[in-house]
């Protein structure tokens, strides 16, 4: 995997320990920010930059042994049938939603395609451990979004995300996994066919923000959940309870000003749910027209990303 001399210096500033990777991906969309950040003058005034002058000011600027772990991950990308690509936050292929998110990954590898149409998507998520009820509401949300043109993007998980993908692809629509491990992992196991034929076929993509042999562990699903809102419009939540990740990811939506839908049997047993539609701009929806009529066209997302980087660079 060929990589330009910018992408190289931003992945070795995620191979410093200690440097927070959202405030790379930050400092890297402002001119000049891989460079700054290498010579420990960031722009920002945060805690996490005034913790990466500390690590990264003893280095006055020593990138070459970073360039070389960095090299050395991305070399890890097992060979496929299908291509893995490596799409950094600096390159104009890198999802429009996402980048405009302020905790975006800075980068992303992919199996699969993404296309312009998949600016049009939501995530569609909910618990691990599904009821019947709950896998059925998930796979026809899934279904007839995509009948709509809407990409559904999910996290692979057992239960409602499989079932949402699962639906997705059965009626011929497109659909984006965004997994908590690294890319040449199958997590988990049982989803290694839905894995693949997520990633061929231009079905979709299979998409993690890891490096290519990272395993799963406490904080990764988290984070991979902080980008499955940003990559998305916005967030259905089918089935969850009040410690699920599915709840944590509609309260990262909102706070991105995302849209997050929570479907009206949710709302009915559950409190947390109810308190989001109450006292925190969620919507409570019965069907999916509400969803996809509440969606941006990706023409308007790839104009208002264009804008925002012109106005960084204006101002930087």
């Amino acid at each position: 995997m060929r990589l330009t001399e910018q992408q190289l210096r931003l992945l070795a500033l995620c191979k410093v320990k200690g440097v927070n990777w959202y405030l790379i991906a930050r400092e890297a969309q402002r001119p000049g920010g891989i460079e700054r950040l290498w010579n420990a003058e960031p722009l920002e005034a945060s805690a996490d930059a005034l913790k990466a002058i500390e690590v990264l000011k003893p280095l006055k600027g020593a990138v070459e042994e970073y360039v070389e772990a960095a090299q050395s991950e991305v070399d890890k990308v097992r060979v496929r049938d299908d291509e893995v690509r490596l799409i950094t936050v600096i390159d104009e292929d890198f999802p429009s939603n996402l980048r405009m998110v302020p905790n975006a990954p800075p980068f992303l590898f992919v199996r699969g395609a993404m296309v312009k149409a998949d600016l049009r998507s939501v995530a569609v998520v909910g618990t691990r451990n599904a009821s019947d009820a709950g896998r059925l509401r998930a796979g026809r949300m899934a279904r007839e979004l995509v009948q709509r043109g809407v990409t559904v993007v999910s996290g692979l998980a057992r239960g409602i995300d499989t079932a949402a993908h699962t639906a997705a692809l059965e009626a011929g629509g497109r659909t984006i996994a965004v997994i908590g491990t690294g890319i040449n992992r199958y997590f988990p196991a049982e989803n290694r066919d839905l894995t693949d034929r997520i990633a061929t076929g231009g079905h979709g993509a299979v998409v993690s923000q890891f490096w290519p042999d990272a395993a799963g562990a406490t904080y990764t699903f988290p984070r991979r959940n902080v980008t499955m809102s940003g990559i998305a419009q916005g967030t259905v939540v089918i089935e969850a309870g009040s410690t699920s990740g599915a709840k944590m990811q509609a309260r990262v939506a909102l706070e991105h000003g995302k849209k997050v839908f929570l479907i009206k049997s949710l709302t009915e047993q559950q409190e947390w749910a109810r308190k989001y539609v109450e006292t925190r701009g969620a919507v409570q929806v019965e069907d999916v027209e509400a969803v996809a009529d509440a969606l941006t066209q990706p023409e308007r997302i790839q104009a208002v990303d264009s804008l925002r980087s012109q106005l960084v660079m204006d101002f930087a």
